[in-house]
């Protein structure tokens, strides 16, 4: 189907994915995560759940949003 825009790799089970108009062939999740998720302000990793977004940032968890961002009212249970 098409090779792969992370790794190169021509696979005949890549998949494509559109987002914001523009669309991505992969051949695997881990490719199309490295190239996609967005990445935590406070720790770096890569935001591949819910996460957690103040004002145009991405946060893995609340509890980054609130080492970065102070008092903010986020929390990772749902009550």
């Amino acid at each position: 189907m098409g090779t792969c825009e992370v790794c190169g790799n021509d696979y005949d089970k890549s998949f494509q994915v559109v987002a914001a108009g523009q669309t991505h062939t992969f051949d695997s999740f881990e490719c199309a995560i490295h190239k996609m998720a967005p990445i935590c302000e406070h720790c770096g990793c890569k935001v591949i759940g819910h996460g957690i977004e103040v004002e145009g940032r991405f946060y893995c968890c609340a509890h980054c949003a609130k080492r970065a961002e102070g008092d903010v009212p986020v929390d990772d249970r749902v009550g």
